[in-house]
C-alpha cells in the first residue's frame, strides 16, 4: 500500500499544539503562565534527548519549563525532598520525573509523592485510579492518551473495534487497556492484552482491528500477524547493534514497518508517530493544570 496509509503524528500533534496556544493565550489574558518542572536523575542518554525535546516544546509554546538534574547517586530521600520543594512552588503546575530512575531508588514511591494536582505524567496512584474508573478530572498518562488521540483524529472507529495491546507495562500497556475500554467515545473497544505468558500471541494478533505494539522487543510484529486492513500503532523504542550507522546502533520500533505498511490499512511510522504524540499530551496536560489552578485560585475568598 502506497504512504498515504501513513498515521502522521508530528501533524496530529502540531494540530493539538496550535488549539493549545489558544488556551495559552485565555490564560495569559489572567496573568497565568503554566509553569513545567522536569527532575532528572543520572546521565542516562535517552532521557537527556527526552527531556531536551519536551524543553523545546515548551519554549514554541510558551510554557515556562526548569529543569534539575541530579546524580546517578542521589539518595532518594534527597529527591523526594526535592519533590515537595516543587509541590510547593505556585509557579509551577505540573512536576515530571523522567524515567529510567536508578536501581536505588523507588519509582513508585517518587510517583505517589507528586501531588495529583501536579502530575502531568499521570503516574500518581490517584490519577491511575480515576483512570481505572473512567473519572475524566484525572491526569492520563501521556503515551497512551497521545495514542487515543491519533486514533479519534485519524478518523479510526474504535466502538466495538477488536484492540490487542502487546505489553502490559505501567506507563502504556495497561493504562492503554483501560482507555480503550472505557464506555465513551473514542473508546468502546474490546480490548485483549497480550504479555510473555500469552499463548500464541501471533493468534491473538491476527483477530486485532486495532494493533498497538508496546512490547519492547525490536521488530517483534512481523506482516503474517497482521490482519490486513488493520490499524497498527508501534511504540516501540529498541536499540539494536548497526555497527553501519553512526554510534554502531539504529533505532527500531516493535513493528517490523517495511513488511506490515503494505498489509495494514493505517499504520503509524516511527519515529513520527507516537513520539510527538506523548509530548502533545504532555503540554496538555500542564496547561489543563494552569486551567485548574487558575479557576481554583479565582475562587479563592483571599
Amino acid at each position: 500500500m502506497p504512504p498515504g496509509n501513513l498515521i502522521d503524528g508530528r501533524a496530529i500533534a502540531a494540530a493539538l499544539q496550535a488549539e493549545l496556544k489558544e488556551r495559552m493565550r485565555a490564560l495569559a489574558a489572567r496573568s497565568v503562565v503554566p509553569g513545567l518542572a522536569f527532575v532528572r536523575v543520572g546521565e542516562d542518554p535517552a532521557s537527556k534527548v527526552y527531556v531536551g525535546r519536551k524543553e523545546k516544546t515548551c519554549a514554541e509554546l510558551g510554557i515556562v519549563s526548569e529543569t534539575h538534574v541530579l546524580p546517578e547517586n542521589t539518595a532518594e530521600a534527597d529527591l523526594l525532598a526535592l519533590l515537595d520543594r516543587l509541590n510547593a512552588d505556585v509557579r509551577l503546575h505540573g512536576i515530571l520525573v523522567q524515567a529510567p530512575l536508578p536501581r536505588h531508588i523507588h519509582q513508585e514511591r517518587v510517583y505517589s509523592r507528586v501531588l495529583p494536582e501536579k502530575d502531568v505524567d499521570g503516574f500518581n496512584p490517584v490519577n491511575v485510579g480515576k483512570l481505572m474508573l473512567g473519572d475524566p478530572t484525572g491526569f492520563l498518562p501521556c503515551t497512551p492518551a497521545g495514542i487515543k488521540e491519533l486514533l479519534v483524529r485519524s478518523g479510526v472507529k474504535t466502538s466495538g473495534a477488536e484492540v490487542v495491546v502487546l505489553g502490559r507495562g505501567n506507563i502504556v500497556g495497561k493504562p492503554m487497556a483501560a482507555m480503550l475500554c472505557q464506555k465513551e467515545q473514542g473508546a468502546n473497544a474490546t480490548v485483549t492484552l497480550c504479555h510473555s505468558a500469552t499463548r500464541d500471541i501471533a493468534a491473538h494478533c491476527r483477530r486485532a482491528d486495532i494493533l498497538i505494539g508496546a512490547i519492547g522487543v525490536p521488530e517483534f510484529v512481523k506482516a503474517g500477524m497482521v490482519k490486513p486492513g488493520a490499524v497498527v500503532i508501534d511504540v516501540g523504542v529498541n536499540r539494536v547493534s548497526d555497527p553501519g550507522a553512526r554510534g554502531g546502533y539504529r533505532l527500531v520500533g516493535d513493528v517490523a514497518f517495511a513488511e506490515v505498511q503494505p498489509v495494514a490499512g493505517l499504520i503509524t511510522p516511527n519515529p513520527g508517530g507516537v513520539g510527538p504524540m506523548t509530548i502533545a499530551m504532555l503540554m496538555h496536560n500542564t496547561v489543563r493544570a494552569a486551567e485548574v489552578a487558575a479557576g481554583k485560585h479565582s475562587q479563592s475568598p483571599n
